[in-house]
């Protein structure tokens, strides 16, 4: 493992846990060159799942791209690392769950604004902003709109 400070290939485990399902460990490194420390996480791989985009294209599953999606959304607002880590598990893990392992890129979109509107209201219109291609104000303004009679119920 290439120590991410110093490009090292040398270091020591410090402590490894299971994460909650089994799937994945956590492993707390430490470098043999400079002493710093950093974290990797090991998955077990198994057959991608696919995507099925709007146009009926598939592309694989790529969970970089959900956790980019989730960064922007909830950029400058008090959400962990974790908390986004989280909801990336539970989408991919509704994924792996799946019969015929492919999704529409719908249903991945839904799950995760289900869980942002519970979280964070204004990463909820960000995400749903982009995810439902507002086409003006007023569709953007409709969606505040209903977030705001849900609240106030």
């Amino acid at each position: 493992m290439l120590c991410p400070f110093c490009n090292h290939n040398g270091d020591k485990v410090l402590d490894s846990r299971e994460r909650k399902d089994g799937l994945i460990i956590r492993r707390r490194r430490e470098c043999l060159e400079c002493h710093k420390r950093f974290t990797t996480y090991e998955r077990i791989e198994d057959i991608p799942a696919m995507v099925v985009k709007k146009d009926t294209r598939r592309e694989p599953f790529d969970r970089s791209k959900l956790l980019n999606g989730l960064l922007r959304a909830c950029e400058k607002r008090p959400i962990s690392m974790t908390t986004l880590d989280e909801i990336a598990d539970e989408v991919e893990q509704a994924l792996h769950e799946k019969a015929g392992k492919e999704i529409s890129s719908a249903e991945i979109g839904e799950m995760v604004i289900n869980r942002l509107y519970n979280l964070d209201e204004i990463a909820y219109v960000r995400f749903a902003s982009v995810y439902r291609q507002f086409k003006d104000i007023n569709q953007f303004m409709q969606e505040l709109a209903n977030l705001l009679k849900s609240k106030e119920r």
